[in-house]
Order: C-alpha cells, then structure tokens, then sequence
C-alpha cells in the first residue's frame, strides 16, 4: 500500500476560500513536453463555465523536465498549485495528495495518461447536478490501438458483472465529482481505478458523458503483469463491495463447498474399503478427498478470523451514508 506522511500541511479540509470553487486534479510523470499545453487548454476550457477554479498539477516524481515547466507555470499563474511527490507513489497516491491540497468543493480529476479534449469538461460539470454525484468520462471516439481498446472493453465487461452497473469506460482517467463523495471512498494503491464502483456501492448516483480522445501517442496494454493486476484488483474490488462486512458469506460458502466435496470422496473411500472392493492406499483420489478437506477447513478458519476482526472493530466501521435529514 502507497502511503504518505503528512506533517504540518494544510489540507483540503481546512484550506481557506473554498467556497463553490472547481478544483481540477491533474496528475502528471515525465510528461514536460505536455504540461503548457495541457495548461493552455484546461484553463480554456474552465473560464468558459464563468466560476473560478483552481488547477492542482500533481507530480508524481517525475525524472524529466516537468518539475521546471511546472514551476514556470506556477510562478505565471496564481490559480495554478504544484504538488511534487518524492517518489513516484502511483496514481491512487497522487490523486489523494491533491485532493489534500485543493479548495475545492467540485473535483475534476485527469490523468496526465490519457489525452481527451479538455473543452469538453464543462461537459462533464453540467451533469454534477442534483441528480448526479459521479460523472466518469467516457472516451468516445476511442482512437487509441485495437489491442488497448480490446483489452479496455473486456476490462469494463468484467467489471460490470461483477458491479452490476453499465459503464462504458470506468477506468478512463477522467471523472467528476464533488468533495463530500471522494471524502466517504476508501481507496489507495490501484483501487482509484474502481471509484465509480466505490461510489455507487455507498449508493451515490453514478452516470458517464462521452469526451472526446484527442490522437497522438498512447502506451500499448502488452505487459503480461498489468493484466494479472487488473484481474487481481477485479477480484479484490468484488471482494470488497460484496463481502467487506461479511467475510464468512464468501470464504465460508466456498470452503463449505470444497469440505463437503472431500468429505463425499472420504466417505466413499471408506465404505469402498470396508466392503472390501479394493485397497486405498497410494490412490490420488485418497489425497484430493484429504486435500479438498484441507482448504476447506482452512477457507472457512480464515472467514471466521475475518468475522472476528469486523466483530472487534465493528464501531469503527460506518454501515450507513446518510443523503439527507428533514426537520433534524
């Protein structure tokens, strides 16, 4: 887990002047080719909405020129904030870093890895109404590689399965949203990927708008362990959204399952030993039965641990996120 240390710093909570200020979180690494132009865009694109807005460049420990682009840009731009990191933490880390250091009441987040057409943000504002407390960005037209496309749409079908939600693009790297829903998700190392599963698990009301995906260089999916990542955070989030506060629903069932199987195959083997049909000894269906037995008691050990952590901490945990109260 990516964890920073903050001491002695201001942070969103208590930064004055927060108001109904837009914060645009933008996280960046090696990108100093990029960050003016993205700057001259972003700021286009925010004056258009007529409300005042902050731009939270977040180096993410960047080798490059950025750190002196960025410090140029600053030292023009009052409304621009540059947060450098040590080390390069992550995306996830990142994005807490500025959320940490922004006034804002409205949070705009985009990855310095994706490019879309910042013109098309105030776009994804609009949608943060009274009905709407999550808009994700969903890059269409995608004019990024066939493989990156395929492995993105089978990446969001997996996704929305196991969510229950229909989502074109969840992991898109653009979303709106406003403070008070990012203050009640959880997330760190590269859970960020899955706010807006996150969010409509504490029942916030998540949409997507189309923005456009500008063309130029992207980085092609063909790394073997980003896709052993992404399914082990797929499982990981499917934990986490369902079996959270009742770990023993999922390990106990499945332990039960592989218990009751080796104790079927035990009992087989006994009554096929007593009746004399033949010897036991040294079949492999002798060690599966042991081993089914095995993991299943092992399986449904580790549920109840789990029950008796939650049980321990339970006041710790909130069970409810509260919309509204009339006449408190």
């Amino acid at each position: 887990m990516d964890i920073i240390k903050r001491t002695n710093v201001m942070t969103g909570r208590n930064l004055p002047g927060r108001g109904n200020m837009i914060s645009v979180l933008i996280t960046v690494y090696n990108l100093a080719d990029d960050v003016d132009s993205l700057h001259v865009s972003l700021k286009e694109a925010l004056t258009q909405t007529g409300r005042k807005f902050e731009l939270v460049f977040i180096d993410d420990g960047s080798t490059d020129q950025t750190r002196k682009r960025l410090q140029e840009i600053a030292g023009r731009h009052k409304s621009v904030r540059v947060v450098r990191l040590r080390s390069t933490f992550g995306e996830g880390t990142a994005l807490q870093a500025g959320l940490d250091h922004s006034r804002g009441e409205e949070i705009v987040y985009l990855s310095g890895r994706v490019r879309v057409n910042p013109s098309d943000i105030p776009g994804l504002l609009e949608r943060l109404s009274d009905k709407t407390d999550f808009v994700v960005g969903w890059r269409n037209p995608r004019r990024d590689s066939l493989l990156n496309r395929f492995v993105s749409r089978a990446f969001n079908r997996m996704v929305n399965v196991m969510s229950r939600m229909r989502l074109h693009d969840i992991n898109s790297g653009i979303f709106v949203t406003r403070r008070s829903v990012l203050d009640r998700l959880t997330f760190y190392g590269d859970l960020y990927n899955f706010l807006p599963v996150l969010a409509c698990q504490q029942g916030y009301r998540v949409s997507e708008e189309k923005i456009e995906q500008l063309p130029g260089a992207f980085r092609n999916s063909r790394n073997p362990k980003a896709y052993l990542r992404r399914l082990l955070d797929i499982i990981t989030v499917f934990f986490l959204t369902r079996y959270s506060k009742k770990p023993i629903h999922f390990l106990g069932f499945v332990g039960m399952i592989f218990f009751l199987m080796g104790l079927g195959i035990e009992i087989y083997l006994f009554i096929y030993r007593i009746l004399e049909m033949g010897a036991i000894a040294g079949r492999p269906l002798l060690l599966l039965g042991a081993l089914m037995l095995v993991i299943g008691i092992q399986m449904i050990s580790i549920g109840l641990l789990g029950e008796m952590m939650i049980f321990t901490h339970a006041g710790d945990i909130a069970e409810y996120n509260i919309e509204e109260i009339i006449n408190p």
